[in-house]
């Protein structure tokens, strides 16, 4: 499809000397009345327009014409209306976000063309009244409008002027489908309604047990006690990790996780991490640790450190088989400059049956849980994010064992205030 434009002498001249005789476009009757709007001096039937279209080039207005821009080739949809209030320029995305014919649209008054609605069921352009307004107004924010048939889109317009309060030279509309907004929405539902889930549990099983102590101490002994009160405290934990993730991925995705550098010895952090597994009855020999004697000192975030190493061992364990396998080791990176500096390797690889090749492209957005249920299908997600806020890579891929290989890269460069 090509971009029509009203490219006729008479509607060259239409510019900015024959806005004060137009009227405005609250002064249009309403939709569906019956009765035509008056054409203004210079301005083409739709028809015209429509011709026009065939002979005119692409770009269709001199501003695209000048730096060689098809308006089809815009990823939004644009509608431009000329000073007489007629649409000189549909573009492709246009026509597809609206479901409108760009050759009934061109040389047709704008809210005739497009007959917005609010979500209140006003119509928009008698409310804005670019044309008829005041003089001083620039354009409109973006928000939600309704087309006929009640089909949804975010609309924008720009009044662009022959000086700051003169008459409209251009009304210029940019059009935008709600998809991409929906899937943000129903992301966000999702994410709540799977962390109201995680902690109904814990919290029934919290209320539960005070519950039950406060209404009847006496009858229990001092190893049923404490054996309530471990329960409590291990629920109390799990809610807090839930909290502290929801955090994390508001920080995430607003991009405010801050990232609190200095040394971090990260043989010792790995090997914290596998005593830790060891002594909650993970047998020793499962694990196999091999650390290069050369590793350059590592400046990060120790418990963000300490987040990421937490999440890969327990899903090697949860989810693998087999020995479990950390390998820390010198390498170099790639930095957002284009720059190679010098980095730490930690690759974590089990001996289970991998992740499935369709799905290693999904492992870190939110709710990857892989072939096993359990926990929120978080914690990928945010070691992704916690990598990346430190400037570094993770990537996921199938070991020599055939299991699960996960590698994460580190910049080792200290603190520019240390470095200068």
């Amino acid at each position: 499809m090509t971009v029509g434009t009203n490219s006729s002498p008479g509607a060259r001249a239409a510019g900015p000397a024959a806005a004060p005789g137009t009227p405005s476009l609250a002064a249009v009757p309403p939709q569906g009345s019956g009765r035509a709007a008056p054409a203004a001096p210079g301005a083409h039937a739709p028809r015209e327009a429509h011709a026009s279209r065939e002979t005119r080039d692409p770009a269709g207005l001199p501003e695209f014409e000048a730096v060689g821009i098809d308006p089809d080739d815009l990823p939004d949809g644009l509608v431009v209306a000329d000073a007489t209030g007629h649409v000189i320029c549909f573009n492709a995305a246009a026509a597809r976000i609206t479901a409108l014919v760009p050759g009934e649209a061109l040389g047709v008054r704008i809210d005739r063309a497009l007959p917005l609605e609010d979500l209140d069921g006003r119509r928009w352009w008698a409310l804005t009244d670019p044309y008829g307004g005041l003089a001083t107004r620039r354009g409109q924010p973006e928000r939600n409008l309704l087309l006929p048939g009640g089909r949804e889109v975010l609309v924008s317009a720009s009044y662009v002027r022959t000086h700051p309060t003169g008459p409209l030279r251009r009304l210029v509309v940019t059009l935008r489908g709600t998809e991409a907004r929906r899937r943000t929405e129903r992301s966000h539902a999702e994410l709540i309604a799977t962390v109201a889930h995680e902690l109904r549990s814990p919290l029934t099983s919290v209320k539960g047990f005070t519950a039950t102590l406060l209404a009847k101490w006496e009858r229990f002994t001092d190893d049923q006690k404490r054996l309530m009160l471990e329960t409590v405290d291990a629920d109390a934990n799990r809610v807090t990790r839930l909290i502290a993730e929801l955090l994390d991925i508001s920080r995430i995705d607003s991009g405010r996780l801050e990232v609190r550098r200095q040394p971090v010895d990260i043989a010792t952090a790995v090997g914290r991490h596998v005593q830790a597994l060891t002594a909650n009855g993970q047998a020793p020999d499962r694990f196999l640790v091999r650390v290069s004697c050369s590793l350059p000192d590592l400046w990060a975030d120790p418990d963000k450190i300490d987040q990421i190493l937490g999440n890969l061992l327990e899903n090697a364990v949860r989810h693998g088989e087999g020995t479990v396998t950390i390998d820390v080791s010198p390498t170099s990176l790639t930095n957002a400059a284009g720059k190679t500096e010098k980095g730490t390797a930690v690759t974590v690889t089990d001996e289970g049956p991998g992740i499935p090749e369709e799905s290693m492209n999904r492992v870190f957005t939110r709710f990857w849980r892989g072939s096993k249920r359990g926990g929120t299908g978080l914690g990928l997600y945010i070691v992704k994010g916690i990598v990346e806020a430190h400037g570094g890579t993770i990537t996921v891929g199938r070991g020599p064992g055939g299991g699960a290989e996960f590698r994460f890269i580190l910049p080792v460069g200290a603190p520019a205030y240390l470095t200068q």
